[in-house]
């Protein structure tokens, strides 16, 4: 399958649904490296476009405690 950039998040779906059936290649093959550049893709785009902010000490008690 063609390796292609993900632009947006229907790309995104299409990427993550191809990952989830060559998730487990044998290394060497085509669908590794297939899967090794789709989650270089996919971890790229979903730092710029679902970034996870770091909380503070406090956020994470509050949250821990209900």
């Amino acid at each position: 399958m063609e390796t292609k950039p993900i632009k947006n998040d229907e790309d995104l779906r299409i990427a993550l649904k191809r990952l989830e059936i060559i998730f487990q290649a044998h290394e060497g093959t085509l669908e590794a490296n297939e899967m090794d550049a789709l989650v270089t893709l996919i971890e790229t785009y979903e730092h710029k476009h679902y970034p996870i902010r770091a909380t503070n000490p406090m956020e994470a008690i509050k949250f821990r405690i209900g």
